[in-house]
């Protein structure tokens, strides 16, 4: 069967589903033979089929179903019914599976997801049964929700500083193997940004955001402050008062002296555009940015870019994620083969040849290792900075239900205060009632 009439065929099954037509968790058999309780393993000689789904681009989209393709090969009995889809609709339509108690065996969730999935009961605890001994312990930190683990991670990404290498080259500036701290940062623009052509600027305004999910510009500064993740891990609002203040002074300062650029400036930025991407653009020489994104710009403008640690000052600013855990089903009815399953996809060095970087870097050492050699330059830029990153990374929790509508807020909010519109000290009382109003704990 080809790829594209597999695609679909599974989205044509998740549409039954979404009529309320369950269709994860489904044995070959009949379901009569089929054991009834969640978890069960399949009698010897029966055929499983696990519903599996997850988002993303083609390349990932491909690059999975061939690893599933290789697992019912080497596991004959086992087969999959995928279905997939691109980020824009899929957590609606999975949102529509969970109302409707028909969620698959197998799901892609993301860190602003999980806590909400396992606090209404519907996520497996994955704490036995997987060997994850290869992982690193601040990827797994993230699957943790009250103490049971509830996502595998499946690759691995790290927040950095984006910086022009060209024009750094050009300008003798020298780049700490760790980063720089905040005040050699800082030290290093000003001294910089006389040398620069008019219209250009040593780094993007981190106070303002331009999109979605971009309160870590702050939490990378907090972090550097020693005072914490913006949220606990239990999901309770932890913006320090002081520490947002100070940076968004310090923000509105190095606007005033031209180290970054003017508010409206700022505003026309788009990301991954290559006329309006300030960075890609040349209008800015820094940014902030996740390591997963390098290829983006490397493809545009190859050999221009390199990645460094976030600044640090009394603590380091920095922090690893997954790009994607996979979870399971707590009513799924085949727990010991969607295990086996996760497992093998992070642990197997052939799996790690068929993904290679569709799900982000291998989350398996071993995987990784076997790997590396093949990868090209952009692949190995991002392995090289999780390198230099995870030995000091603050240990990252999944964001609370309702994060991703905050921080909609968060991007108002700053652009207000960017503009003169709102006063820091007010724009920090509406972030808290914001909080408590959107993320009900």
């Amino acid at each position: 069967m080809s790829k594209a009439k597999r695609k679909w065929m599974g989205l044509a099954a998740l549409s039954l589903v979404l009529a309320i037509t369950a269709c994860g968790g489904k044995s070959s058999k009949d379901s009569a033979e089929n054991p009834d309780s969640p978890g069960a393993s399949p009698a010897a000689g029966s055929s499983v089929k696990l519903g599996i789904t997850w988002a993303g681009s083609q390349v990932r989209h491909d690059a999975t179903l061939a690893a599933l393709d290789l697992y019912s090969k080497k596991n004959p009995g086992v087969t999959f019914e995928p279905t997939y889809m691109g980020f824009d609709t899929y957590f609606t339509k999975l949102a529509t599976l969970s109302a409707a108690r028909s969620l698959p065996d197998i799901m892609q969730i993301d860190t602003g997801n999980l806590m909400d999935y396992a606090l209404r009961d519907q996520l497996a605890d994955l704490s036995e049964g997987i060997d994850t001994s290869n992982i690193n312990d601040k990827l797994m930190s993230a699957g943790m929700v009250n103490g049971k683990l509830y996502g595998i991670p499946l690759g691995a990404n790290a927040m950095t500083f984006m910086y022009n290498k060209t024009a750094f080259d050009k300008l003798g500036i020298q780049v700490p193997e760790q980063g720089f701290t905040w005040d050699e940062l800082l030290k290093a623009a000003k001294e910089v940004q006389p040398k620069l052509e008019k219209g250009k600027y040593f780094m993007a305004d981190l106070s303002m955001a331009t999109g979605t999910t971009e309160s870590d510009k702050y939490e990378i500064y907090q972090l550097a402050k020693g005072k914490g993740f913006i949220h606990t891990p239990d999901g309770k609002f932890n913006i320090d008062r002081d520490t947002y203040l100070e940076f968004n002074k310090l923000f509105s300062d190095l606007r005033k002296e031209g180290v970054v650029p003017p508010a409206n400036v700022t505003a026309g930025h788009k990301q991954y555009d290559p006329q309006l991407d300030l960075f890609m653009n040349g209008t800015i020489l820094v940014q902030r940015d996740y390591s997963a994104g390098f290829p983006t710009f490397e493809g545009v403008h190859p050999g221009q870019y390199a990645m460094m640690p976030v600044p640090s000052a009394a603590n380091p600013g920095g922090f690893m994620l997954p790009s994607q855990f996979f979870t399971v089903s707590k009513e799924s009815k085949y727990l010991d083969e969607d295990k086996k399953f996760i497992e093998w996809f992070v642990n197997d060095k052939e799996a790690g040849q068929t993904l290679k970087l569709a799900r982000g870097v291998p989350v398996s050492k071993p995987v990784l290792d076997d790997l590396a050699p093949s990868l090209d330059a952009s692949a190995k830029a991002q392995i090289d900075i999780i390198d230099r990153i995870a030995p000091t990374a603050n240990p990252f929790t999944s964001r609370p239900k309702g994060f991703g509508t905050w921080t909609d807020e968060w991007t108002r909010i700053s652009q207000a205060v960017a503009f003169d519109k709102m006063a820091p000290e007010k724009a920090y009382d509406e972030l808290k009632k914001k909080w408590d109003e959107i993320i009900k704990l």
